[in-house]
């Protein structure tokens, strides 16, 4: 909320003199040191992100304290470590020393880096980057349970990787199969999803990449990738300099815990890279727009029946139409969608009937013990763990900002606050336009995740199930101040590692 207090606006700039964004200062940071109600402002801002963090450390823990409470957990919860889906197991493993390097790195360099490559070598040494990242987390569980078999479990898609011989015949038949009652029925995360998942690696295993290694490197490869396609979309929409600071922060998320190795890390690139495509065609940061909404529906498309729940990117879609102020591509979006629709249901698979006959699947086996009342509020304290601390103090920040720009006046600078939630103060962070684009965007993840969270589709598991949405709340780190930038990493890395080396996710 902002103060009623008057405090003198900021000096008067020249037409050279850089704002403190493009200075690598603000109120929210102190500034230089020389400006005592800056350092004031910026030392308030951090209590409120300390104490928003520490609030969601209480949620994170009351969720633990009433699981356990359960007089089976793990029969009516289908949860060992509640809320998380996972098991207490210290360990180490090939991955530990690896890790640790990755995040020092990142700490380190990571900043200045984001800060001076070129943006066409920022984006390989993200996407490099958050490979590591990831291979170093996965490996920590060794090799074999990591990586070789992880992905081949009894409720994975490679079971049923064998049971593919006429790809016509699967598709007709594949809707018979969901219920657990149903001959032949498929397993959890086959029938879990649309067909489209399990014939990408049915079509792996045909060009020679077969088995639980080559799967586990092809999510990674791709899940990883979501990294670039976040940038190119901020960059698009917001502006370089946002997609620069929020960078380290993407790469070093500890959501890397579940995109190694897990499908939904390579369904969340799928709709990472729709909405960045749908992002440059909207904006016309692209040499052919056309070509590209195309392309960003051609992804949206294969995203819909990859993950049934991956609808709910729609909510994104209309954050970046809403923040580029268009609606152009959507024509040729639909257009580049409606392959998809036609070839599978020509083929014998309905999405409809297919998300009907799922949603009965889903009540025969955890969903209908795992109470809901519980895992409503349950879901949100798990996803602290795999967004971070950081990503905590920067929803605050987003949800001050948001109100500074409400209380701003139409069409003025947008100096009503600053991203701490406090009054104008001088050195203050400018709420331009910009930045609309980018609460927009975090916004739009905010709403696939509450979604998701209200439809009781989602009882646990949400780590992994909603990493295409967590992915958005990311960019809001652009909002923390560049001094305290390797402090917050510091902590997401130390999250990060610690999960993966006390607990195993299972994924």
């Amino acid at each position: 909320m902002t103060t009623s207090t008057h405090r003198p606006g900021p000096p008067e700039r020249g037409p050279g003199t850089p704002t403190p964004e493009a200075s690598g200062t603000t109120g929210t940071d102190g500034g230089d040191g020389t400006d005592g109600g800056a350092s004031r402002t910026g030392g308030r801002s951090l209590i409120h992100d300390l104490a928003a963090v520490a609030g969601a450390a209480l949620l994170f823990a009351a969720a633990a304290v009433v699981g356990r409470a359960y007089d089976d957990s793990s029969q009516t919860l289908r949860l060992r470590m509640p809320p998380l889906y996972a098991y207490w197991m210290p360990h180490w493993g090939p991955g530990t020393v690896a890790a640790s390097a990755v995040a020092v790195l990142v700490i380190a360099y990571g900043p200045r880096l984001a800060r001076t490559l070129p943006w066409r070598a920022l984006l390989p040494a993200a996407w490099g980057g958050a490979m590591a990242w990831s291979w170093s987390l996965t490996l920590v569980d060794g090799w074999h349970r990591g990586v070789a078999t992880r992905l081949t479990t009894a409720y994975e898609y490679l079971q049923s990787v064998g049971d593919v011989h006429d790809v016509g015949a699967t598709l007709r038949g594949f809707t018979g199969r969901i219920l657990m009652d149903a001959p032949d029925n498929w397993p959890p995360h086959v029938a879990g999803h649309p067909p489209a998942a399990l014939l990408t690696f049915v079509g792996l295993d045909r060009i020679g990449l077969g088995g639980g290694v080559w799967a586990s490197a092809f999510v990674i490869t791709a899940g990883t990738s979501a990294v670039a396609a976040v940038l190119v979309t901020v960059r698009a929409l917001v502006s370089e300099e946002a997609a620069r600071r929020c960078t380290p922060y993407v790469v070093l998320a500890p959501a890397a815990v579940w995109t190694g190795v897990s499908a939904d890390g390579y369904f969340t690139a799928v709709a990472a890279w729709a909405l960045a495509l749908l992002a440059l065609a909207a904006t016309g940061k692209v040499r052919a727009p056309a070509c590209t909404a195309l392309g960003s529906g051609v992804l949206f498309g294969l995203a819909c029946y990859l993950s049934y729940g991956l609808i709910l990117t729609g909510f994104l879609a209309l954050a970046v139409l809403t923040a580029a102020r268009t609606v152009r591509p959507v024509p040729l979006v639909l257009l580049g969608m409606a392959p998809w629709f036609v070839l599978f249901t020509a083929a014998g698979f309905w999405w409809f009937e297919g998300w009907s006959t799922l949603v009965e699947r889903y009540y025969q086996g955890a969903a209908r013990v795992r109470p809901y009342t519980y895992f409503v509020w349950a879901n949100l304290a798990a996803q602290t763990a795999v967004v971070g601390p950081a990503v905590v103090a920067s929803l605050r920040r987003a949800a001050a900002g948001a109100g500074a720009l409400a209380g701003s006046r139409p069409g003025g600078d947008s100096r009503g606050g600053d991203a701490g939630g406090n009054g104008r103060a001088r050195g203050a962070p400018l709420f331009r336009q910009e930045h609309r684009a980018l609460l927009l965007l975090v916004a739009g993840g905010v709403c696939c995740v509450l979604a998701a969270d209200l439809s009781g589709m989602s009882k646990g598991e949400t780590e992994r199930i909603w990493l295409p949405f967590t992915l958005w709340l990311l960019p809001a780190t652009a909002l923390l101040p560049p001094g305290a930038r390797r402090w917050w990493l510091a902590a997401q890395a130390a999250l990060a590692l610690t999960v993966n080396h006390l607990l195993i996710t299972g994924w």
